[in-house]
C-alpha cells in the first residue's frame, strides 16, 4: 500500500510541555486512519503538524508527499480540513457558504452533489446560523471536501452530537472511504474508532502506546472476557488475583474493578461464593467481551473519558 503520511519521531512542546513525544507512524491511502485517546493526549497537536498549522520542534514529517508548512499553499490545496470548531459565516446560507469556499481553490466538487452526500440539499437555502448541531457537523465536512481534497483529516468529527447525528457521520466517513479517500480522524469515543478505522494509533501522554487494526490489538493484548465489579467498599487484598480463570485484575482509578477470565462461567461461581459469604461488596457486575477500552484500560489504567 501507498503511503500518504509518514511520520518520524515527532516531537512537538509547548514551554515545559511535551504535548507529542517522539511519535512514528504512516497512513496509507484509501483508509481510515485513527487517532485515539483523552483530551490532551496529543491528538490535534499531531494533526496540526500534519496540516502546517504548527512547526514540529523535532522529527520529520511528509504528507502526499511534501513537507507540511504554514507557507506550503500547493498542499494545502490537497488537503481537506476539519477543525475542532469551525467559525461560519451565519448570514449566509449553506450553498452560499460552499460556493464561497470553493472559489479559493483552483478546483472544486459539484456543488450540489456535495450536498447531497452530506444530506443538505433541503437546507441548501437555509442560513448557516439556523443549522442543528449535526448538519453544522456535515456542513464542515462538506467544506473540507469542497476542494475534492486527496487527505481528508477530521479533528473530533462527532463530538458533542446526538447518537443519530453520529450515527449519520460515521456512514458519510465511509462513503468517503468507499469512494477511495484518505481519511485521518481524531477521536476520543472507542466505539467509534472500532467501528470507522481500518487501524488506529492510541495516544497517551504524548506517545503512540499501541497501533494496529482495532480487532488485532484486542486479540493482541486480551485473549479473556472482562467481568466488571463495582463494590460497595474496600476488599482483602489479593482476593480477587487467585479466582478460577483469573489472569488479570485492573483496579480503576475510580474503585471499578475489572477481572479478565479464560474461564467466565468459574470466575462467575467463585465470585457468587464470595458475596454469599459476605467478603464481597458487590453493587453491580457486568459481563462483557474485551474491546479497545480495556486495551487502554490495561495499559494504561484508567478509562479514556477520564
Amino acid at each position: 500500500m501507498q503511503a500518504v503520511i509518514n511520520v518520524e519521531g515527532l516531537v512537538k512542546r509547548y514551554g515545559e510541555i511535551t504535548a507529542v513525544d517522539g511519535i512514528s507512524f504512516r497512513g496509507f491511502r484509501g483508509e481510515v486512519f485513527g487517532f485515539l485517546g483523552p483530551n490532551g493526549a496529543g491528538k490535534t497537536t499531531t494533526v496540526e503538524c500534519l496540516e502546517g498549522l504548527r512547526v514540529p520542534d523535532a522529527g520529520k514529517i511528509e504528507v502526499l508527499g511534501e513537507i507540511p508548512s504554514p507557507t506550503n499553499y500547493a498542499l494545502k490545496a490537497r488537503l481537506g480540513i476539519q477543525l475542532q470548531e469551525t467559525a461560519y459565516l451565519g448570514l449566509l446560507t449553506v450553498e452560499e457558504m460552499l460556493f464561497t469556499f470553493a472559489r479559493l481553490y483552483p478546483r472544486h466538487r459539484d456543488i450540489r452533489a456535495l450536498l447531497e452526500l452530506v444530506a443538505l440539499t433541503e437546507k441548501r437555502k437555509s442560513y448557516v446560523k439556523t443549522l442543528s448541531g449535526g448538519q453544522r457537523q456535515r456542513l464542515a465536512v462538506a467544506l473540507a471536501l469542497v476542494n475534492d481534497p486527496e487527505l481528508l483529516i477530521l479533528d473530533e468529527p462527532t463530538a458533542g452530537l446526538d447518537p443519530q447525528a453520529r450515527r449519520a457521520l460515521w456512514d458519510l466517513i465511509l462513503g468517503l472511504k468507499d469512494e477511495g479517500k484518505t481519511v485521518l480522524l481524531t477521536t476520543h469515543y472507542m466505539e467509534e474508532a472500532e467501528y470507522l478505522c481500518d487501524r488506529v494509533a492510541i495516544l497517551d501522554h504524548g506517545r503512540i502506546i499501541a497501533l494496529g487494526a482495532p480487532a488485532e490489538l484486542v486479540r493482541a493484548h486480551l485473549k479473556e472476557t472482562a467481568l466488571e465489579l463495582e463494590l460497595e467498599d474496600g476488599i482483602e487484598g489479593g482476593l480477587l488475583e487467585g479466582l478460577p480463570g483469573v489472569r488479570r485484575v485492573v483496579k480503576e482509578e475510580s474503585g471499578t474493578v475489572v477481572l479478565y477470565s479464560d474461564d467466565t462461567v468459574g470466575t462467575f461461581r467463585a465470585l457468587a461464593e464470595l458475596f454469599t459469604a459476605g467478603k464481597l461488596p458487590l453493587r453491580d457486575l457486568t459481563w462483557r467481551r474485551p474491546s479497545l477500552e480495556d486495551v487502554y484500560l490495561l495499559l494504561t489504567g484508567r478509562r479514556i473519558r477520564e
